[in-house]
Parts: C-alpha cells; sequence; structure tokens
C-alpha cells in the first residue's frame, strides 16, 4: 500500500509551518523524516497520523483519499517518545488492548500477543507491568502494541529519543530487523543522523517546513543537493565561489582554493564545493601527485583510537577538517602540514548562499 503525500501546507494562523511538502513512500519502506527542532517533522506526522488537519493538499493510500479521515479509520500504528504505556495493565494486557477495542475472538487475541511478544523478546515479562521494565523494554511494549492490530503504516515519533547511546543503537538494529520481518511501512521522525542513516530506505531531510532532499542513506552522505543537507548529515568542509569554464574544463574558483572539476558542468557561476573529512588527508610535505594541497597549522586535535580527527587552520584563511591515521602519532597543535584531497571527491552543492 503506497502512499503519496502532495503538496501540502500548513498554517497555524498567519505562520505557516509546511510549505508544499510532497513524499512517494512505497510499500514496505521504512522513511525517516530528519531535521533539527522546528523543521517541521513531527507537524507532518501528525497531519499523516490525522491528529492535525492540512491547510492545503492531500494524502493517499493505494488511491483512497485519506486526507480528511480521523485517527481511527486510518488503520494506522503509532509509537511516542514516552511510550504511552497503561501504568495499571500488565505487558500482555497493553500489547491486547488494541485488539480488544477490536472486539477480536479472545483465542484470536492470544495468539497475536504471544506472537508479538516472541517478535519483540518479552514472553517471560507479559506479566510484569511497566514500571518493573526498563526504557528499553518498555519501547518495546509500546511497539508491539502498535503492531499487533497489523496496521497499514506503522508511525514513530522520536521513539529512542530518551535512551542511552548503547541501548539505542541495540534498538535500532533490533526495529530494522523486525521491520524486514514483517514488512510494514514504517515512518519514523528523528534528529539523530546516525539513527536514520542506520534504519531507512529512504529519508526526507526537512528545514524549516521545506523538505530539503529525499534520498537514500548514500546519496545524502555523497551526493548533498545542498549546503543545509551536507552540513547536517555527517561532518564536512564547504567552500563557496564560483565555476567558470577553463578550455575543455569547469574550474572552481575561491578566495582560498582552486580545483579543476573532473566534468565539465552546464551551469556556471556562483557555487559551493564540499569535501568530506575521510576523503582529505594531512601530510607534513607536499605531496608530489595530483592531489590539492592546502597549506595549514593544527588547530587542535582529537583522538578517537582508531583515528584522529584534525582542525587545521588554512594559511589563507579559514579552517579545514581531516581524519588522520592514529597509528602513525599525532601532530601537536600549531604543527605546519598541508591538507590534501583530490579532485574527484569534491562535490559541486549548487548556487553559493
Amino acid at each position: 500500500m503506497s502512499i503519496e503525500i502532495r503538496n501540502i501546507n500548513k498554517f497555524y494562523g498567519a505562520a505557516q509551518a509546511l510549505f508544499d511538502v510532497s513524499l512517494s513512500i512505497r510499500k514496505g519502506e521504512f522513511v525517516t523524516l530528519l531535521g533539527p527542532s522546528g523543521s517541521g517533522k513531527t507537524t507532518l506526522l501528525k497531519i499523516i497520523a490525522g491528529f492535525e488537519p492540512v491547510s492545503s493538499g492531500s494524502i493517499t493510500m493505494a488511491g483512497g483519499d485519506v486526507t480528511a479521515l480521523p485517527p481511527e479509520k486510518r488503520n494506522f500504528g503509532l509509537v511516542f517518545q514516552g511510550y504511552a504505556l497503561f501504568p495499571h495493565m500488565s505487558v500482555y494486557d497493553n500489547i491486547a488492548y488494541p485488539l480488544k477495542v477490536r472486539r477480536l475472538a479472545r483465542c484470536e487475541i492470544g495468539e497475536r500477543v504471544n506472537a508479538m511478544l516472541d517478535l519483540v523478546q518479552l514472553g517471560r515479562f507479559a506479566k510484569r507491568r511497566p514500571s518493573e521494565l526498563s526504557g528499553g523494554q518498555q519501547q518495546r511494549v509500546a511497539l508491539a502494541r502498535a503492531l499487533v492490530f497489523r496496521p497499514d503504516l506503522l508511525l514513530l515519533d522520536e521513539p529512542m529519543s530518551a535512551l542511552d547511546k548503547k541501548l539505542r543503537v541495540d534498538l535500532q538494529e533490533e526495529l530494522r530487523e523486525i521491520h524486514r520481518s514483517l514488512g510494514t511501512t514504517f515512518i519514523n521522525v528523528t534528529h539523530d543522523q546516525e539513527e536514520a542513516m542506520h534504519m531507512s530506505d529512504r529519508i526526507a531531510v526537512m528545514n524549516h517546513g521545506r523538505i530539503e532532499q529525499y534520498d537514500t542513506s548514500f546519496d545524502l552522505y555523497r551526493r548533498p543537493r545542498s549546503r543545509f543537507v551536507a552540513d547536517f548529515i555527517g561532518k564536512s568542509n564547504i567552500f563557496s565561489g564560483s565555476i567558470f569554464r577553463q578550455g575543455e574544463v569547469c574550474v572552481f574558483r575561491s578566495e582560498r582554493i582552486e580545483i579543476p572539476l573532473m566534468e565539465p558542468l552546464a551551469a556556471q557561476g556562483d557555487a559551493m564545493i564540499m569535501i568530506r573529512p575521510e576523503d582529505a588527508s594531512i601530510e607534513t610535505a607536499p605531496p608530489s601527485d595530483r592531489r590539492i594541497h592546502l597549506p595549514a597549522r593544527v588547530q587542535h586535535s582529537t583522538y578517537s583510537g582508531d583515528r584522529v580527527f584534525y582542525t587545521l587552520t588554512l594559511e589563507r584563511g579559514g579552517s579545514f577538517i581531516v581524519y588522520g591515521r592514529a597509528s602513525s602519532g599525532i601532530h601537536a597543535d600549531g604543527e605546519p602540514v598541508y591538507a590534501t584531497f583530490m579532485a574527484e571527491d569534491c562535490v559541486v552543492l549548487g548556487t553559493a548562499e
């Protein structure tokens, strides 16, 4: 059951929260709405769930318009940040609740609840109450309750944000496995880039009520289309300048660097270039090959076991970040070095802001 979100606008009085938001979500896909606070991702999720009316636009599922349907008629499962479990009920009864509301037979309720308890690995906790569970276990109960009635779509509103990092990483993998085993369409909301990239088939990066880019994790990271996406997804070096044609090639030029681009571009003029820190290296002498090298000094470094993260101050002004090999020693603060990279590892972002 595919979902089509078309030209959604949302106003709160004179303030506009969403601007012509459109998304196509395939059946069984895991899609994440990713963005900082105030980007509109939670507002969009509430609209999909039916908790907020649209100002304009439409939502269709399998060709049927659900834009005006109330939440209880949409057959969507929901997992909230606070889990919203019933404190006076056991784990079993919490999971069974949606089935009892739908008046299923007792034997079918038992079969479905037990299957869900097995899926989330909580069978031996069936008689416990939520207060007797850890945060991660409560999250699994909420997930099982949202899936037990076999929804057409599962909506997740930052369900792991209250958990510590290790537990969050473990549950991300479990959630991904549950998604694979059930084949239900998932829409997740988060501000955590690593979470989004780890779990999602595709990610919609949102900013100020608009979708900046809707793509796979790989394309968002390696082929960002805007400065915002390049900055928000991972770490990056970004230079503003202009592109012009020089013979058979195009060249990017700024006050600090000049880079021959590998492919001629149809568009010239103001643009930005991005270099990821893992695509660069730090050297103590200019390289003898065709790598671009920028004279710099080490501003500071951070050791993380397998590598060192350097912040450099470029000779021509500005900073540059780069990862170095920890096994080769750590360059001292203030040491003169060269930031080096290949021209083909540069990504053109588009018109400069």
